[in-house]
């Protein structure tokens, strides 16, 4: 599964204002009801359920925050570049400015851990994370996720 099969440019948002980690995921949760057609508050209480587990803030100023829910056919993603870094409660105590949302279908299993791992790759680049940071349109930010999958061809 590359990136490119998870998000579009639809899925993509430029400078997210949000004032702490619950507006952010809300202000996703809501982006994410649009794209998948689900409920709102149904994917908001999956994210917000898996964090409760633990923090999805990995460090560098990352998070990917992922949850599974019932009613969906494919993985969605949705990428968001903050406007300004937030905290997180990441496992490195830096705030986020970048966030991966990852959603599956309850079934996925393995797809759901390949696709958390694709995702995890790519913004280990730190190149591709001060690209990411330095980009301001949903469409360069796009490319920037996309182009970078199919480079790495393994």
């Amino acid at each position: 599964m590359e990136i490119v099969d998870l998000i579009s440019e639809q899925s993509v948002i430029a400078n997210l204002r949000a004032g702490s980690k619950k507006n952010a995921l809300q202000d996703l949760a809501k982006r994410a009801a649009e794209i998948t057609g689900l409920h709102e508050r149904a994917i908001f209480d999956v994210i917000l359920e898996r964090e409760r587990l633990g923090t999805t803030g990995v460090g560098n100023g990352i998070a990917i925050p992922h949850g599974k829910l019932a009613n969906m056919e494919r993985p969605h993603g949705l990428f968001a570049r903050l406007e300004r870094a937030i905290d997180f409660d990441s496992i490195d105590d830096r705030p986020v400015d970048l966030i991966f949302l990852l959603l599956a279908p309850e079934t996925a299993g393995a797809d759901h851990l390949k696709a958390l791992a694709q995702i995890s790759r790519l913004l280990r680049d730190r190149n591709i994370c001060e690209k990411l940071r330095g980009t301001d349109t949903p469409e360069a930010l796009y490319a920037l996720l996309t182009d970078s999958t199919s480079t790495r061809a393994a």
